[in-house]
């Protein structure tokens, strides 16, 4: 794959052409990571409203029916439901690792097996995650192993 850079000036907007043969798995992991880029939560901590890039949540929970967005050091709520973050999500590195938890995989500091075939995933501010059985397949399977 050759990859072209060229600088534009800056009053001329950012572009990215892609051309290929065919769109197989590498290219189009390429596009969604771009279109990833514009990609943009709501979230509310207390009465205010804020907007949070993906990259910067740990994961997302629900509890007791409410969303909350987990980051290094705070955490904020949502009135998102999780499924309807999950689709927003799909072409952003989070994976369903429970019914009541998504994981950004790109804030997964390590891996490990847990009690009763679930994993255990160490996240970058070193909290612990549970990765339940019924999704460790899906996860070996993103993880190439």
């Amino acid at each position: 794959m050759k990859i072209t850079i060229e600088k534009i000036a800056a009053n001329e907007e950012d572009e990215v052409i892609v051309r290929c043969h065919h769109l197989n798995p590498k290219v189009m992991r390429a596009i969604a990571a771009l279109e990833a880029q514009n990609t943009m939560l709501t979230a509310f901590d207390g009465e205010d409203i804020i907007r949070i890039s993906p990259e910067n949540v740990l994961y997302i929970e629900s509890v007791d029916k409410q969303t909350f967005l987990y980051c290094q050091n705070k955490v904020y709520g949502s009135k998102s439901r999780l499924h309807e973050l999950e689709d927003i999500l799909k072409r952003c590195d989070f994976f369903r690792a429970s019914k009541s938890l998504l994981v950004n995989l790109g804030m997964v500091q390590s891996f490990a097996p847990a009690v009763a075939g679930r994993f255990e995933a160490v996240m970058k501010n070193g909290e612990k995650v549970i990765i339940t059985r019924h999704y460790v397949n899906e996860l070996k399977k993103l993880l190439n192993i």
